[in-house]
């Protein structure tokens, strides 16, 4: 009966397949069109584009987020245990597998995060990043590097 149910289990893996792959494909562009964005947005910072803002200077708007630069060290800090860097990594590692959900408890495992950790830290750097440019161009740069 085991043998049925991993013939079933493959069979069930082999059609959703491509469907993972085209999300994969669809979050990797997304990934390299925010760095683009970014990064010409980084340009016209630093060549003072803003009101008020000098080169190389980071620009803050009138809620107080952080537009350009590095994200403060409260952005960075971890959740249950994951940083940045982690969650990161966890979310790279998964790639043509897509966003499916026991592949990414499967990977954050695989990188030494208890699945309980993992549901708090994925919600909670998933709210950071929305919210901060300067946290999302973090996230960018190191969902894109080699």
């Amino acid at each position: 009966m085991g043998l049925f149910k991993q013939i079933k289990d493959m069979k069930d893996m082999v059609e959703s397949a491509p469907g993972l792959i085209e999300s994969s494909n669809e979050m990797a562009a997304n990934a390299q069109a925010q760095a683009a964005a970014y990064q010409a947005q980084a340009a016209q910072f630093q060549a003072g584009g803003y009101p008020g803002a000098m080169p190389g200077q980071a620009y803050v708007n009138n809620l107080g987020t952080q537009m350009h630069g590095e994200p403060t060290a409260e952005a960075l800090a971890p959740i249950n245990g994951v940083t940045l860097e982690t969650y990161t990594a966890i979310i790279k590692s998964v790639g043509a597998q897509g966003t499916d959900q026991a592949v990414l408890d499967q990977a954050a495992v695989a990188h030494g995060v208890k699945p309980a950790d993992w549901a708090a830290a994925k919600d909670g750097w998933g709210a950071r990043l929305k919210g901060d440019r300067a946290l999302g161009a973090k996230f960018n740069t190191l969902y894109t590097a080699p």
